[in-house]
């Protein structure tokens, strides 16, 4: 081994002389020798951690522009909702303003048919009054012409009653001008009832016609809300059933969201909406707060997604190495509970906080050697295991995909792997409900 340092000294001697560096007191005055292969090593190791220092630094600006980049597409994706439920509302509003407008329109024609009818039923009590009138003038006729017939026949037989058949006559000519006159005045009843009886058909063709208008709308409403119902059935399944999966009871999950973490601003509230110059319809009004309901739920259950750990602790190329469940312990040899699971990758690679929280533990942990314990909502805590660095500090806030150590193999490990577990109330769940979730839902 001397030899081969004294030659490799010898080789590197015309590149590198031999230098040495002087330090002097008061008293006395000494050196240290650099050789030729000391200052190789001493530039080989600087020019490493120069080359480290650059590809950390890259890293970490990587990280931050990935992260800033899913920012900008979750607040697309929201101003995208929004816009897509002021659609709905603006549709809705538009719908509500025509059936008003075709109720007013019916219940003018109502109106008018209720005035037509009424001076309908007036003409037919005068055409009534007028026809009794007629009978009874007939009548009279009738006696007038008997007993002018019984004066002529006196007039014949006796000339001196010639002025008892003159007045008989003077009463014939009064019925006669008086049956005259009620026979216009039927006539012109009869005109107007005629009239009145088109304009009342009329009214009602109006009035079918509109009530027909009335029923497409409330048609084209009731398929548009059917839609919708549709569409809110068909998005909150899957968001349950993951929750449910993941052990997170939906109800108490919507409620913890609502006192804690939903804004009023953002809340949907139930509405009462008028299409006829009054309240709307007890079945409709249902459905539309039904909707709006379940549009509130979906709203609840994408802010409750952001605050769980839906996402993947590591974003590079690893391999799944154990999952969660009993197996056999590769240092212990037993069999025992595995409460997380393993992803294998080389040292260093970056692990990621999968949601916003608050770092409850930082730095040495027993067996898992360097880990991190991040505080979620719900009651939810992730930890990291067997890290060759930590980069985080207790107390400090994390937001979701943000760098908080490197995988390694520090505590009880047997090669470079990240161990991840999920927590709830302390106890662990399989952290694979979380990373299937967000895969395929989010």
């Amino acid at each position: 081994m001397p030899k081969l340092l004294d030659y490799l000294n010898a080789t590197l001697e015309r590149r590198f002389p031999d230098r040495r560096l002087f330090i002097r007191s008061d008293k006395e005055t000494r050196f240290i020798r650099l050789s030729p292969l000391t200052q190789v090593v001493g530039l080989s190791g600087s020019a490493l951690v120069l080359g480290w220092t650059i590809i950390a630094t890259a890293i970490l600006l990587m990280d931050s522009i990935g992260a800033g980049t899913l920012r900008e597409q979750a607040k697309r994706e929201q101003f995208m909702y929004e816009a897509r439920l002021n659609a709905v509302a603006a549709e809705r509003d538009r719908r509500a303003e025509e059936a008003r407008t075709a109720q007013e329109r019916f219940n003018v024609a109502l109106d008018r048919i209720s005035e037509m009818q009424s001076a309908l039923l007036a003409s037919e009590e005068r055409r009534k009054e007028m026809e009794t009138g007629i009978e009874v003038i007939q009548a009279t006729l009738r006696r007038t012409m008997r007993e002018r017939d019984a004066a002529r026949a006196e007039l014949t037989g006796m000339t001196s009653t010639e002025a008892r058949a003159e007045a008989a006559i003077d009463r014939r000519r009064d019925n006669e001008a008086t049956l005259a006159f009620l026979t216009e005045a039927l006539e012109r009843t009869a005109q107007e009832r005629d009239g009145i009886a088109g304009i009342a058909m009329q009214l009602r063709r109006e009035a079918d016609h509109v009530a027909l208008e009335k029923r497409l709308l409330e048609d084209r409403n009731n398929l548009i809300f059917t839609q919708l119902e549709r569409a809110v059935t068909v998005s909150m399944e899957p968001l349950e059933k993951v929750f449910r999966d993941a052990g997170l009871p939906p109800q108490q999950i919507l409620e913890q969201v609502r006192r804690g973490y939903a804004p009023p601003e953002e809340r949907l509230t139930s509405v009462s909406i008028s299409t006829r110059g009054t309240l709307f319809e007890d079945d409709e009004e249902t459905r539309v707060n039904e909707i709006l309901a379940g549009l509130d739920r979906i709203n609840l259950y994408r802010i409750a997604a952001e605050k769980a750990p839906f996402a993947q602790p590591v974003r590079a190329a690893v391999r799944f190495t154990s999952g969660f469940g009993q197996r056999r312990n590769p240092v212990t040899g037993r069999t025992a509970m595995h409460s997380g699971v393993d992803f294998a990758g080389s040292s260093g690679t970056p692990i990621l906080a999968t949601s916003d929280g608050v770092v409850k533990r930082a730095g040495w942990y027993g067996g898992y050697g360097n880990a991190v314990v991040i505080q979620h909502a719900f009651g939810i805590e992730t930890l990291y295991a067997h890290l060759s660095r930590v980069d985080v500090k207790e107390g400090q806030r994390v937001s979701r995909g943000d760098r908080i150590g490197g995988m390694g193999t520090t505590g009880q490990s047997t090669g470079v792997h990240l161990h991840y577990e999920v927590r709830i109330g302390g106890n662990p769940v399989n952290p694979m409900t979380y990373i299937r979730a967000a895969r395929n839902v989010f």
